[in-house]
């Protein structure tokens, strides 16, 4: 089953916190092209500065080998980065994983990451990666590209379907368990007692609209 999940960032220091050292009012976003051997998204584009005279020059950080201004398209700026991979960053963790980045925006104090996986393994694999790496990203919203997945469809709510899908993502429904309920309210951030109530109202949920709907 095919997942879409977004995860915040809003500490650690993800490479390009260097270009918000020099511009902090600007935005960036990612500009996802089809990765090869050598390079992964190679590209990013900066927003809300003067990009008549913006320069890369005195942006360095640990995890950028080399950075640079190649064009200014509609208001933005278009920027060439090579990262050095060396550096521990959600970038390794997308090459060591079977997860594909949907896009990425990020402003001074926090970024927003989306990504796709084909599988629930694919992105708990990735979850692992992050947290053995000391790469912080916050999960804030996870669901299925399946349209059985439909919290409205099947008279679910938003914190009810979240939590079950968490839950599902990493194993809770497996047998033997791969997770705990203490490890799906660690990734909602609230406590085993609400994921509990939460997951056991959307399951009669679940179970009385799957079988009125088999009724009918």
């Amino acid at each position: 089953m095919a997942i879409e999940a977004t995860f915040t960032a809003t500490d650690g220091e993800f490479p390009l916190a260097a270009v918000f050292a020099e511009f902090p009012t600007a935005e960036i976003e990612l500009d996802r092209v089809v990765p090869t051997d050598k390079f992964i998204i190679p590209y990013f584009w900066v927003r809300d500065v003067d990009i008549e005279t913006i320069s890369m020059e005195n942006v360095t950080h640990p995890g950028i080998h080399d950075i640079r201004a190649v064009d200014n398209v509609d208001g933005a700026a278009f920027i060439r980065i090579d990262w050095d991979l060396a550096y521990e960053s959600v970038l390794t963790a997308i090459i060591e994983t079977d997860v594909n980045l949907i896009s990425a925006l990020g402003r001074e104090n926090r970024w927003s990451f989306e990504f796709r996986a084909e599988s629930r393994q694919a992105l708990a694999d990735f979850q692992s990666y992050c947290r053995d790496h000391d790469i912080p990203l916050e999960l804030t919203q996870l669901h299925a590209l399946s349209p059985l997945e439909s919290g409205q469809e099947y008279d679910l709510t938003d914190a009810q379907r979240e939590a079950m899908t968490v839950a599902y993502t990493l194993g809770y429904y497996d047998s033997p368990r791969e997770a705990t309920r203490q490890d799906v309210a660690n990734e909602l951030g609230i406590s085993p007692q609400a994921v509990g109530s939460r997951l056991q109202r959307g399951t009669r949920r679940l179970i009385s609209s799957t079988l009125k709907r088999h009724d009918e």
